[in-house]
């Protein structure tokens, strides 16, 4: 670039604002990049302002600028002088501010010329330090999080809720540890030594906070990085006024965030923000108006005896329960009557909850039977997924049911199912026990409760259960008395009245956690097809898998079953006075003496250990050895390889057409019957669609610092050096 021009930009539709010591600074508008010859005369330095502002008629229009190092003051520029002494003064600047105001009302809307940001003058607005107003929005931010022991949902509602904290006390914060299992961050202030740390419980369902420090030895900053404006935060923060002004702009955006929480924007950022926000709104709804009833069809005709159903309800919400047929025969046929409640986070898409009811089979694996999809789990959704649920069911056999007990569920479960038995899941119990058990126990004290808890659960018997209480009380009266409150009925086999079998826990979340992909969002009717493909290869392997056993019982009952037999060479059998023939109970001892009931309709002993777990103990196999019985005629149907094979005899057939749902036939008539197609995964790249109004891309002009021309840099310059 030759000697005598400077370079600079034309903005419009921003706004200038002035800080406590007078220093003036602009945000907002559109750019354009023009030269300034020093030769020109002030007639054709506003003819190129004008031809590059698209023929803007300038009679209106004042024309200021800063002096270099200067912004406290504006320059005006009215004559051929001024400009000329705009050029010589920025000679050596690499980009000049130019803002191009109305005559009648300076502090009005303007255009402006600048380099690097984009700016546009509207009105010169004193602001205070924090702005009273920002702090009114942030004030229910600074409580998002409140200490150790908070729990979010996952690591993404805690960096959204770091996030707003972070803007609320004002300070920047980078991530030392950051991945779906745990997030550290910490201060970047210097010197500060503020510090987070959060990460998931061990039964991996609760993501918790584990430390945090008391307070910053920083100062707190104003903040206006951009940085803290994340898209997915923008949508956040603008979702709700979006569903009342769909006509919400991204310009607007960027303006209220700016006034409201002093960050700043470019349009980009607003626009994309604007666009989440959008995705999260509406796109659930029109699915669930679209393409789910459609999608409840192909399940019908492609697995019939299937049970599928949505159910649009206001505010862009559905509900969707689906229950192959493969399922439901598996579970009535080959499985014990024990389900498994949970709910399930569909990652990535953390809008939606998937409610499961699963059984196990008889090797004790995971066997989804149904699948519900809702927008939150409330006691709602699961008295409406259970009542799908027990209509699905053509058997009206006593079912056990196991959950966490949250959102009610120890009613809704005894509503719909009354003749039903409901009890605690292991983990979750450990995990609500050990949350009781503050810092002040000691590692080695806190391992030793949990294991003595563990054994409360295994008991047999109320002895047994007392046993183990009583050491817990002698530690802690107070953990002592929350276990008795939470009603050992629901918890310890010694006087759970359901049938469990053994099976105290199932690992439904890990299961289908991999069975989703977290790199892509799927829409609910490619997440349900990706479980039924899921389910359709599980049930083939097993099946398959099947056809080698030769043993009457499954190999892991088996194993058990053998188990019990190695212990039972030692035991003495002894006839008992009882019936008229006397010959179906028995004494066994052990260091205690055990009776046996072998009559057919009773199979008992007073270990309980054989009505527990279903398979006989080892007083009971005492007892078969002595009489020649045989021990696997007395084991419960659900452990034999024959349920076994029934639970997996029937197939889930696949849908052909579930990617790309067919076209409509008549969308005036049957919008609802035949959907648009279902959207396939997000393309690698950046995504076609563009801002309607994208601001002009501003590029650094390129300047030797050799010879201080422009175009060129050091290392290609021709300029000779001087000697």
């Amino acid at each position: 670039m030759g000697k005598g021009q400077i370079v600079a930009v034309l903005q419009i539709g921003g706004e200038f604002s002035t800080d406590a010591d007078g220093h003036m600074s602009y945000s907002g508008g559109e750019a354009h990049a023009m030269l300034v010859q020093s030769d020109w005369t002030f007639n054709a330095f506003k003819q190129e302002i004008s031809s590059t502002l698209n023929n803007l008629k300038l009679d209106q229009y004042a024309f200021k600028y800063f002096l270099p190092k200067n912004d406290k003051t504006l320059i005006s520029i009215s004559n051929d002088k001024d400009l000329l002494r705009m050029v010589e003064f920025h000679a050596e600047s690499e980009t000049t501010y130019i803002y191009v105001m109305k005559k009648a009302d300076n502090r009005s809307k303007s255009v402006v010329a600048n380099s690097g940001t984009p700016t546009d003058a509207f009105a010169i607005v004193p602001t205070t330090q924090d702005g009273s107003k920002r702090q009114k929005v942030c004030a229910s931010w600074k409580n998002v999080i409140t200490g150790v022991g908070q729990v979010f949902e996952g690591s993404k509602d805690f960096r959204d809720a770091l996030h707003k904290y972070a803007i609320a006390h004002r300070f920047h914060y980078r991530y030392i540890k950051n991945d779906s299992s745990r997030v550290t961050a910490e201060c970047t202030g210097e010197d500060c030594r503020w510090r987070i740390h959060a990460s998931r419980s061990s039964a991996k369902k609760e993501f918790m906070v584990k430390k945090i420090s008391e307070s910053h030895t920083c100062e707190s900053e104003t903040v206006k990085s951009h940085r803290l404006a994340s898209q997915r935060w923008v949508a956040s923060v603008i979702k709700e006024k979006l569903r009342d002004s769909p006509n919400y702009r991204p310009r607007d955006i960027a303006n209220d965030l700016h006034r409201e929480y002093g960050l700043c924007l470019n349009y980009s950022q607003a626009w994309r923000g604007k666009s989440i926000a959008q995705k999260e709104l509406y796109s659930p709804h029109e699915e669930a108006c679209s393409q789910l009833p459609w999608f409840c069809e192909r399940i019908v005709e492609t697995n019939p005896g299937s049970v599928a159903t949505v159910v649009a309800l206001e505010d862009s919400k559905f509900r969707f329960f689906v229950a192959f047929h493969a399922s439901l025969h598996g579970f009535q046929h080959g499985c014990r009557p024990l389900l498994f409640l949970d709910a399930i986070t569909a990652k990535p898409n953390k809008h939606w909850k998937l409610l499961a009811a699963t059984s196990v089979d008889s090797e004790g694996d995971v066997f989804p039977v149904a699948f519900g999809v809702v927008d939150d789990e409330s006691r709602e959704n699961w008295h409406w997924f259970l009542e799908q649920l027990k209509s699905s069911f053509s058997t009206s056999r006593p079912i056990t049911f196991i959950s966490n007990g949250e959102h009610r569920l120890w009613d809704e479960v005894s509503s719909v199912f009354p003749d039903s038995h409901h009890g605690y899941c292991l983990e979750s119990l450990i995990e609500e026990f050990k949350t009781q058990l503050d810092d002040a126990w000691t590692e080695e004290l806190k391992d030793s409760m949990v294991e003595h808890l563990k054994k409360a659960i295994y008991s047999c018997t109320a002895d047994e259960f007392n046993q183990y209480i009583e050491l817990i009380k002698g530690e802690s009266d107070k953990l002592a008395g929350w276990l008795l409150e939470i009603k050992p009925e629901r918890w310890s086999d010694a006087f759970f009245e359901g049938s469990r079998y053994g099976q105290y826990s199932c690992n439904i979340f890990g299961t289908v956690s991999e069975w989703i992909p977290t790199r892509y969002e799927l829409s609910v009717v490619q997440l349900v097809d990706t479980i039924r493909c899921k389910l359709m290869e599980m049930m083939y392997t097993r099946r398959e898998s099947s056809n080698a056993w030769a043993e009457v019982l499954t190999p892991a009952a088996n194993q058990k079953l053998q188990e019990e037999v190695s212990k039972a060479h030692t035991l003495n059998v002894l006839p008992a006075d009882t019936d008229e023939n006397g010959s179906n109970v028995f004494k066994v001892c052990d260091g205690s003496v055990n009776i046996v009931n072998i009559a057919p309709g009773e199979c008992t002993c007073t270990c309980q250990r054989w009505r527990i777990s279903g398979l006989p103990c080892m007083h009971a196999i005492a007892v078969f050895e002595r009489t020649g019985h045989n021990p696997y005629d007395y084991c419960k149907s659900y452990f034999t390889t024959g349920f076994y094979r029934l639970t997996y005899s029937l197939s889930i057939n696949p849908i052909p057409d579930v990617i790309v749902a067919p076209a409509l036939i008549d969308p005036a008539q049957s919008p609802a019957t035949y959907p648009c197609p279902v959207r396939t995964r997000r393309r690698v790249g950046r995504p076609k669609e563009k801002p309607a109004d994208p601001r002009i891309a501003i590029k650094r002009a390129v300047r030797c610092s050799r010879c201080k021309s422009y175009g060129h840099n050091k290392a290609t310059c021709k300029v000779p050096i001087s000697t």
